[in-house]
């Protein structure tokens, strides 16, 4: 069984920046799809970004593209999420998570996913 645990978040000022670590225990991701989703009050998890089980393909949603980059960190056992140039719309709680099997493709679905972490809030300022 696989332990996810987000960290990274906190309060920034718009056009600030942070960056979103996604670590691993238990079980390695190193070989497995991670995605990272978001939830705003009162509205779905949304799709953030998504990277495959070698890092060769990743994904992002339109509304941080060119902001936000997911990356592995094959040593540390961990995903990242850099995110640049922070609006205030991207304030959300930021979950990561990842599959059960072996998968060279990304995934956009929250339900596609086995495993979660339990979030790490990010509120970005006006």
């Amino acid at each position: 069984q696989i332990q996810l645990v987000e960290s990274g978040g906190g309060l920034v000022q718009a056009g600030g920046s942070l960056r979103l670590s996604c670590a691993a225990s238990g079980r390695t991701v190193n070989s497995y799809p991670v995605g990272w989703f978001r939830q705003a009050p009162g509205k779905e998890r949304a799709f953030v970004a998504a990277i495959s089980w070698q890092g060769s393909t990743t994904f992002l949603a339109d509304s941080v593209k060119g902001r936000f980059t997911i990356s592995r960190d094959n040593a540390k056992n961990s995903v990242n999420l850099q995110m640049n140039s922070l609006k205030p719309e991207d304030t959300a709680v930021y979950y990561c998570a990842t599959k059960a099997r072996y998968s060279d493709y990304v995934f956009q679905e929250p339900s596609d996913y086995d495993y979660w972490g339990q979030g790490t809030q990010v509120t970005v300022s006006s």
